[in-house]
């Protein structure tokens, strides 16, 4: 995913934490910041050290990446960041796609 589609600064992350609005499922939370007036959507991933070992959290981060890079056509020009729960390791990409679809919905991002 390219540096424009990405939520990178602390910042950024901070503003979205605090000014946006959150939503979970068992796997993922979504924290998402209405549009400010940007072309396209910027998204910041967060996976932890219960996740797994730094191979584990990478591969996770490579599958969120897949996905959203398969949905990047159907998401709005909003600000979000995607944080992964331990229980997404070893999880299936189909399994993976289902429950980020699942949690994008819930937040709204995705209709």
């Amino acid at each position: 995913m390219k540096k424009k589609y990405r939520v990178k600064k602390e910042r950024d992350f901070q503003k979205v934490f605090q000014e946006g609005i959150s939503f979970a499922n068992r796997k993922f939370v979504v924290y998402r910041l209405e549009p400010s007036g940007q072309e396209h959507f910027r998204v910041g991933l967060s996976v932890g050290k219960k996740v797994g070992n730094a191979v584990e959290r990478n591969q996770v981060k490579r599958q969120i990446r897949a996905l959203l890079q398969e949905l990047k056509f159907e998401l709005p020009p909003i600000d979000f960041i995607v944080i992964a729960r331990p229980t997404t390791k070893g999880l299936s990409h189909d399994e993976m796609r289902s429950n980020l679809i699942h949690v994008l919905k819930l937040a709204k991002i995705l209709s």
